[in-house]
């Protein structure tokens, strides 16, 4: 067994590892880069193998650093399988054909507004080429991608249908097992299972995102979004909730409606006010087999756990701008959720300025971002070329992260017999963070642990 690792090496996007075992090739992941425009468009423009000479794909899950680039791949003349999970196939089918209007978006306004010819990498006809190819396999369930090896996904806890990946294989008589932690989560999340213990293996590509970093001590949750609506409805204001439109927005509305049903939500409208965000949840809703107990169990007396009497899905433009002209107090969730793009900036422009308004972010914002220049306290922000002023109240609840922090990494990576691991292979995360988690686990006696680099092949 061969790997090869071209994305998400010393870096946290575009999840590309490629095995080879015997005469076969196998793409662990195929994610896009994201980053700066002409980098991100150079590095997934170019392939480092002859996709048509690759046999299948194992797909952790959905975000599109993990799956963002299969239709680059199909384009190129891959025609093998894509193994994932039936959750991560029916979010795939909305993510990547999302990510493909924007290209064809983006390339338009290009054009457009600064004459500069920039073809999308893929589009929506290489979507469906693309769905053609999954070959959706359940938790558990093990399967043969190639002759002499055998798969089995355990559920990561990370995002609807995501999985840690565990590959076993025979060689010169010897069985060998090893796990691609994907994307882990977190314990004790609402809707998610906790994070699959997948039993002792001998090597480990994980994932690092979080190395070197804690999750900050979790406020109540609910407590703190009753606090929060309940002033917003004194100030007759609104409540704008820039959120990521796959994970984040269905776990809020899964806290709203579980208040609903207790008797303590106040009375005022809630609109989620986007798209992607709309069909994402109508995924969740078909595939409660990836539902923690509790979560099920709502089932019994609650048929969806995401709607409830006051909520309103807007999915066309006319309906978005009409939210606009209520002058009710009401809560407003739109993508995107670091505010670089999305619904929430025509919100944003319609009510940053006022001292009635409160901004809630939910997760992290990335540095340079709107989202995180509101955060940090700027007074002052541009929004579609203008200037406004930032009399909003602003405030943060980070309890809603769907990675698994350094503890939880440890934690996770150290559930098996330690001595048995004969290398771990850190991933999708940052050099500086990456050496953090691999000094915990050394000093958790993993006795080899590696920080591959692009380009880096490892034979084991």
């Amino acid at each position: 067994m061969q790997i090869e690792f071209y994305g998400a090496a010393r870096t946290v996007t575009g999840s590309q590892h490629l095995l080879t075992f015997g005469e076969y090739k196998i793409l662990l992941d195929c994610g896009l880069f994201q980053g700066r425009r002409a980098e991100a468009r150079e590095l997934n423009r170019k392939l480092n193998w002859d996709a048509r000479e690759l046999d299948a794909v194992i797909l952790s899950h959905a975000h599109i650093d993990h799956s963002g680039n299969l239709p680059t791949l199909i384009k190129h003349g891959f025609s093998g399988s894509i193994y994932a999970t039936p959750a991560t196939r029916d979010l795939c089918a909305i993510m990547l054909m999302d990510s493909a209007m924007i290209q064809m978006k983006d390339a338009e306004h290009l054009l457009k507004y600064r004459d500069e010819h920039v073809e999308p990498l893929y589009d929506i006809d290489d979507v469906a080429n693309t769905m053609q190819l999954f070959d959706p396999m359940p938790y558990h369930h093990s399967f043969s991608p190639v002759p002499g090896m055998t798969v089995t996904f355990y559920d990561a806890g990370h995002l609807l249908g995501s999985a840690s990946v565990v590959i076993e294989w025979e060689e010169d008589g010897v069985k060998k097992r090893m796990m691609f932690t994907g994307d882990v989560g977190r314990e004790n999340r609402p809707i998610l299972k906790d994070p699959d213990k997948t039993g002792d293996v001998d090597f480990i590509i994980s994932e690092s995102t979080y190395g070197g970093r804690l999750h900050e001590v979790e406020q109540d949750l609910e407590r703190s979004l009753l606090s929060i609506i309940t002033d917003v409805i004194k100030k007759d204001g609104k409540l704008l909730i820039p959120a990521f439109s796959v994970g984040r927005t269905q776990e809020l509305i899964w806290y709203l409606n579980n208040l609903y049903n207790r008797g303590l939500l106040p009375h005022i409208d809630v609109f989620v006010d986007s798209p992607l965000a709309i069909r994402a949840t109508d995924v969740f809703r078909l595939h409660p087999e990836c539902f923690d107990a509790q979560t099920r169990s709502m089932l019994y007396t609650d048929d969806d756990l995401f709607s409830f009497p006051g909520i309103t899905y807007t999915r066309d433009v006319i309906a978005s701008k009409r939210i606009n002209e209520s002058k009710k107090p009401a809560i407003i969730i739109a993508g995107s959720g670091m505010c670089e793009s999305g619904r929430i900036l025509h919100h944003m422009a319609q009510y940053i300025e006022k001292e009635s308004t409160t901004m809630l972010f939910l997760g992290y914002n990335a540095p340079h971002t709107l989202g995180r220049k509101i955060i940090n306290g700027d007074k002052e922000v541009r929004i579609f070329g203008n200037y406004f002023t930032v009399n909003a109240h602003v405030y943060e609840l980070p309890g809603l992260s769907g990675h698994a922090d350094h503890a939880g990494m440890v934690q996770y990576l150290s559930d098996r017999t330690i001595s048995t691991v004969k290398e771990v292979f850190l991933v999708h995360g940052e050099p500086e963070g990456q050496e953090a988690l691999a000094e915990s686990l050394k000093n958790a006696g993993f006795s080899s642990v590696n920080i591959p680099e692009r380009g880096t092949v490892i034979t084991i």
